[in-house]
C-alpha cells in the first residue's frame, strides 16, 4: 500500500550490489510511477527514468527544456513505487558545476539510486540523433567532480555519459570514458555505440561497470544481453520502449474509435479492470479501511 517499504538508502546497496556481481542488469525504462511498479512485478532488477520520456511525458521534445524540479519531481514520484533501484537521466546537470553539485542532491532527496550526467552542450539532444556537439575534457570533468564531491551518500551511483563517439570517434570515446573515471565516475554510458567490438572496446579501457543504451530506432543494433555480456556490460537500458508500447497501443485504440465508433475490437487488447486492480493494490487499502474496497469486480471490464 501507498509507497515502497525499501528504503533509497537500501536500495542503493541493492544497485551496487547488482553492479558488483559479474552479470549484467536489466533497467526497463519507466514512463510513468505504475510502470515502475509493472516492471518489478515482471522481475527485472531495476528502473530507468529516461531524460526523453520526461519530457516526451511533457509534451517536448529532448532538447534540454526540462528543469531540474521537473525531473526531480517525477522521478522521485515513480521511484517512490518501487523496491527496485531507480536511476535518472540528468541530462548535462542543469548548468555549471555548482548547479550540477545541486542536481546530485535533489535527486538523492528524492529518493534515486544513481544518476548520469553528459558531456554534451547545452541545449543538448537526444544522443540517438545526429549534430551533437560535445564539450571540452576541462568542462566534462569539472560536471563529474562536482557531482562525486556533492553526494552525500557515498552509495549513490554517479555514472558519466559521453556522446563523444558521434563527434569524434571511437579512440576520443575511450580516452574521455577513462578521464571520466579518473574524475570520480562510478561507472560509463557510452552513447551510441555502433556494435559489440565497440562496447568492448570501452569495456578495455576502463575498470568500471558500463552501460548498453538499447534504444529502438537508434544508432546500436539492438543486442541481447547475452552479447552485451560477452563483450562486459553490466547493464542495459530501455529507455523508451515501454512509452512507445503504451503510445503505439493509445494511437490504435483511437483510430478504432474514429474508424468504427466503438473500442469493442480493441478490449481484448487492454488491461482488464481486475488486472489494473491488482496493480495498483486495491485490496491492500481495503485491509486499511474497508469502505474503500466494497465491491465485487466484473470477469470482463
Amino acid at each position: 500500500m501507498l509507497y515502497s517499504k525499501v528504503t533509497p538508502e537500501q536500495k542503493r546497496v541493492r544497485f551496487r550490489e547488482l553492479l558488483a556481481a559479474g552479470t549484467i542488469v536489466q533497467f526497463p525504462g519507466a514512463f510513468n510511477p505504475l510502470s515502475a511498479r509493472l516492471i518489478q512485478e515482471k522481475g527485472f532488477e531495476g528502473v530507468y527514468i529516461s531524460g526523453a520520456v520526461l519530457a516526451n511525458d511533457l509534451g517536448l521534445p529532448d532538447i534540454g527544456l526540462t528543469t531540474l524540479t521537473e525531473v526531480a519531481t517525477r522521478a522521485g514520484q515513480i521511484a517512490r513505487m518501487t523496491d527496485l533501484p531507480s536511476i535518472v537521466d540528468a541530462d548535462t546537470g542543469f548548468g555549471e558545476p555548482m548547479n550540477v553539485a545541486r542536481t546530485v542532491q535533489e535527486i538523492e532527496n528524492a529518493g534515486l539510486a544513481g544518476l548520469h550526467i553528459e558531456d554534451q552542450f547545452n541545449p543538448k539532444r537526444c544522443g540517438h540523433l545526429d549534430g551533437k556537439n560535445v564539450v571540452d575534457l576541462d568542462t566534462a570533468t569539472k560536471r563529474i567532480r562536482a557531482a562525486a564531491d556533492a553526494r552525500r551518500d557515498p552509495n549513490f551511483l554517479i555514472m558519466a555519459r559521453t556522446d563523444i563517439r558521434a563527434t569524434d570517434g571511437l579512440q576520443a570515446a575511450k580516452d574521455r570514458a577513462k578521464a571520466l573515471v579518473d574524475a570520480g565516475a562510478d561507472a560509463i554510458f557510452p552513447e551510441a555505440m555502433r556494435d559489440l567490438a565497440e562496447f568492448q572496446a570501452i569495456r578495455d579501457a576502463v575498470t568500471v561497470p558500463i552501460l548498453a543504451n538499447m534504444t529502438e530506432f537508434g544508432k546500436s543494433e539492438l543486442f541481447s544481453t547475452r552479447q552485451l555480456q560477452a563483450v562486459g556490460v553490466n547493464m542495459v537500458i530501455y529507455p523508451v520502449t515501454l512509452l512507445r508500447s503504451a503510445m503505439g497501443a493509445a494511437e490504435r485504440v483511437l483510430d478504432t474509435l474514429r474508424l468504427e465508433g466503438c473500442q469493442e475490437s480493441q478490449v481484448e487488447a487492454m488491461l482488464t479492470r481486475a488486472r489494473l486492480y491488482d496493480l495498483v493494490d486495491y485490496e491492500a487499502y481495503n485491509r486499511f479501511d474497508t469502505g474503500v474496497f466494497d465491491f465485487q469486480i466484473p470477469g470482463r471490464s
